[in-house]
């Protein structure tokens, strides 16, 4: 069969159809058909690392001495500096474009961060409010901050950070991004109050998969345990669909 056939066929059956049940439908309106047609392996990864620029510092006046003189190395004056600079010169480095400060001679170089309000803030919501840092006390915030930047009385913003961040408004709620593949992201949820089956059990656990709706279900009792929840996993989703990247659960 050629395929001058098979598309003579197709526009004979296409013909028969009226012409109202066509229809243009652009690609906004079209995200699911469209990540479904997409190839995830061809998406490039992402990578982040800490970047930043020497011109951030020059805009800070605590810092434009000590940059210039460190860049400036057997041409540097070491009047332009400050006494408190001055004794701790041998604890900064540039390297990379960024400005580090050691705290003690034995441990790693930290990132100095500039006098920038909200840049400080910004970072110490990425360690305390994003997801994957589950709201941090006073003590792990700091050392979790700590171990890349550095900036005078770090301490003391960390702790008031927490003593305020309790107090703020919610951030508006935002839809998730659309996985790139099936079952790359699911979500999962419990349904009780079921008839009892033969063997008692009286809710299920269903798993979706965010993008083509695809779902399993999974029989439970009502006094299921976090441990039995993860092997129900393992045997209803995860050894067909290997192991998702994402997983929303209310």
């Amino acid at each position: 069969m050629t395929s001058l056939s098979r598309r003579g066929r197709w526009r004979a059956s296409l013909e028969e159809m009226p012409s109202e049940a066509w229809r243009l439908l652009r690609r906004p309106s079209s995200v699911l058909a469209d990540a479904l047609s997409r190839q995830p392996d061809y998406e490039l990864a992402h990578v982040s690392r800490v970047t930043t620029d020497l011109l951030v510092y020059q805009v800070d006046e605590n810092y434009t001495p000590l940059v210039r003189f460190i860049s400036d190395g057997k041409d540097a004056k070491v009047d332009r500096l400050s006494t408190r600079q001055q004794a701790q010169l041998h604890r900064y480095e540039l390297a990379n474009g960024l400005l580090r400060y050691r705290v003690d001679p034995g441990d790693p170089p930290r990132v100095v961060v500039p006098n920038d309000k909200d840049l400080k803030y910004a970072i110490l919501l990425e360690a305390h409010d994003a997801p994957i840092s589950g709201h941090l006390g006073r003590e792990k915030t700091y050392q979790a901050v700590s171990q890349t930047f550095w900036w005078p009385r770090m301490n003391k913003w960390v702790a008031h950070y927490i003593k305020t961040s309790f107090g703020h408004a919610s951030a508006p709620l935002q839809s998730l991004p659309m996985p790139a593949d099936c079952w790359k992201s699911m979500s999962l949820d419990f349904v009780f109050g079921l008839p009892a089956d033969d063997k008692g059990n009286t809710g299920i656990l269903v798993f979706v998969c965010r993008l083509s709706k695809m779902y399993h279900l999974a029989p439970v009792c009502d006094k299921v345990t976090g441990k039995q929840a993860a092997q129900l996993s393992l045997d209803s989703v995860f050894c067909y669909h290997g192991l998702p990247e994402t997983i929303v659960y209310d």
